[in-house]
């Protein structure tokens, strides 16, 4: 399967919405408590979730023998590349430079993502 990015981001987001101290987001069983992956199917959310695990991107608790998961969290890896692509106009950015290069890793887009928030912060810092 082809990694999609947006998919990545939309886990991202509810993993971070549904998640607390001791609370855990149990996929399927929660997916309506996350709207933003109701435009993906089921085997394309399930690929992406153990894509975003093996990137250190979220913590699983437990998968059952019917590959449900209990999500505890995003890492802190997590955390740090959804807060560089929470918003809308720099994941534009990120996809468009990501397009422009021809890289669509995990790796790639987090790297993508700190240097297009890394030249905002520049330029707002007038240093560009």
């Amino acid at each position: 399967m082809r990694l999609n990015p947006n998919c990545i981001r939309d886990i991202l987001i509810a993993v971070e919405e549904n998640t607390g101290y001791n609370v855990y987001f149990d996929y399927p069983d929660e997916l309506d408590q996350a709207p933003s992956l109701s435009s993906y199917n089921d085997d394309e959310i399930r690929y992406h979730i153990l894509q975003c695990e093996k990137a250190r991107l979220i913590e699983i608790d437990s998968k059952d023998l019917d590959d449900n998961y209990s999500i505890n969290d995003l890492t802190p890896k997590g955390h740090e590349f959804l807060a560089n692509i929470r918003s809308d106009t720099v994941w534009n950015n990120v996809k468009e430079v990501s397009s422009k290069v021809g890289a669509n890793s995990l790796s790639a887009l987090t790297q993508i993502a700190a240097g297009v928030v890394s030249a905002i912060i520049k330029s707002q810092l007038g240093l560009i």
